[in-house]
């Protein structure tokens, strides 16, 4: 993690550098953040050099199987670092493994991979400087608060313009597939003032983009005020004069209220973007995997997003095979896709989760069979996606630059693309520009998921 955050403190004399490598999703990168503003604030130095590192912290993602091996994998990359540095006559550094992964197998990846000084849980980076220090046992993993618990710091990235905002932890929908209410707990909203006073230090650092998360963005305010508050939270949160753009990632559609769709239509801050994980659009398995939706109730959202917001982009994602998942299931959601046409949309073939209510049925589909519909179902999504790209040629498109490629050309993003999940806009310019400004591009040409744009002018704040 690169940067210097705003909770920094002067190293001390028993100054440990610690090096943070993250996976999984945005909360888990948000969570990597609060690390090591922790660590700065408690006098200590973050390096993104792994070979002068102190400590190695793996961040790992515990939520399907390939993320797991992922995460797996990482770790004894880095025990084969600390190995090789210790035998070329290095000290080696200590290590850890943090987050989802952890909080779930603390004690078999233990015995498992002994040369792992540390396993820390989700609910532990405040303590993380004392039990680095200390180094008093080996395992740290604890249960979820009652309430929603604030970090005391956070580090971003000098100058970064997009930042993620939590405004909830854990989860209560206990959906039949998903192990996340049993690793990060049940759902806990954040208080809206200290929402708010982030946001506000968040645009004094520079950011111009925030990113909405927690398990289930909809579902905020209901624990702690008696009642859903997403829109009311939003229109504070556009108050804010430094932010340009408020995006909603992880949104259920049965909370999609009308209150909350007239608040996108209606405060030009919001991104006319949505990220609502449908999962799938069988009435059979949508009752199966435990989801409140239905097909008629998605089909009703989406007509009412597209009317109040016509030029919305939805994000979805899909599940293939999930245990009972028929063969007139799976064309009903290829068929959907189609009728849908959503802007955005990743598949995912099932993964059996042990302790999960589906992990546990009798009727799993063969993996074989689940990769190969989910592989039907994004060649499908390619062209719609190519076309929904190619629609946007010759119209000026507002465009935040990210970046210089190594060719020398910048890349920037829509208001319709999420970082590190969607498309990019690669642009030339004659003038010269720079990270986190916003620009007027016109589009003249398109690709399956990227866009290609010429530099016409600066758009102020």
């Amino acid at each position: 993690m690169k940067g210097k955050g705003w909770t920094g403190m002067k190293p001390t004399k028993d100054n440990i550098k610690l090096y943070i490598d993250t996976l999984g999703c945005p909360k888990n990168f948000n969570d990597s953040e609060a690390a090591a503003g922790i660590w700065e604030a408690a006098g200590m130095s973050i390096t993104d050099d792994l070979l002068e590192a102190d400590a190695i912290m793996v961040n790992t993602c515990g939520f399907i199987n390939d993320a797991k091996k992922e995460s797996i994998d990482r770790i004894f990359e880095m025990v084969s670092l600390a190995e090789e540095r210790e035998k070329a006559g290095g000290k080696r550094p200590l290590l850890c493994v943090s987050g989802c992964l952890s909080q779930r197998y603390a004690p078999e990846l233990a015995k498992e991979i002994p040369e792992v000084d540390i396993f820390l849980g989700v609910n532990e980076y405040e303590k993380l400087p004392e039990i680095i220090r200390e180094r008093q046992g080996n395992l740290f993993i604890s249960c979820a608060p009652a309430k929603f618990t604030e970090f005391s710091a956070r580090r971003v990235e000098e100058n970064s313009h997009t930042a993620t905002l939590r405004i909830a932890e854990g989860c209560n929908n206990r959906c039949a597939y998903c192990v996340i209410p049993s690793i990060r707990g049940p759902y806990r909203s954040r208080r809206m003032e200290d929402i708010l006073k982030e946001a506000q230090t968040l645009g004094n650092a520079g950011c111009r983009e925030l990113i909405l998360i927690a398990q289930d963005v909809t579902e905020y305010g209901r624990d702690l005020y008696g009642e859903l508050r997403l829109p009311m939270l939003l229109r504070e949160l556009a108050k804010v004069p430094q932010i340009r753009w408020i995006r909603l990632m992880y949104c259920y559609e049965d909370k999609i209220t009308d209150e909350l769709i007239e608040t996108m239509a209606s405060e030009p801050k919001i991104c006319h973007y949505i990220d609502i994980p449908l999962q799938h659009c069988s009435d059979s398995v949508l009752k199966g995997m435990r989801r409140r939706s239905t097909s008629d109730s998605i089909r009703g959202t989406i007509a009412r997003l597209r009317e109040a917001v016509p030029d919305i982009h939805i994000r979805t994602t899909m599940i293939t095979g999930f245990p009972g998942e028929t063969d007139e299931d799976f064309a009903e959601l290829s068929d959907f896709v189609r009728e849908m046409r959503f802007e955005r949309l990743g598949v995912f073939p099932y993964s059996q989760e042990e302790g999960t209510p589906a992990g546990d049925r009798p009727d799993q589909i063969d993996e074989e069979v689940r990769s190969r519909r989910a592989d039907e179902i994004m060649r499908r999504q390619v062209e719609i996606s190519r076309e929904v790209n190619e629609s946007k040629i010759g119209t000026v498109q507002l465009v935040l630059i990210e970046e210089m490629d190594e060719d020398g050309a910048w890349i920037g993003r829509t208001q319709y693309d999420a970082p590190e999940i969607d498309g990019s806009v690669i642009l030339t310019s004659d003038q010269p520009l720079r990270k986190g400004m916003f620009a007027q591009v016109r589009i003249i040409d398109a690709f399956d998921y990227d866009l290609v744009g010429e530099y016409i002018q600066e758009e102020n704040l």
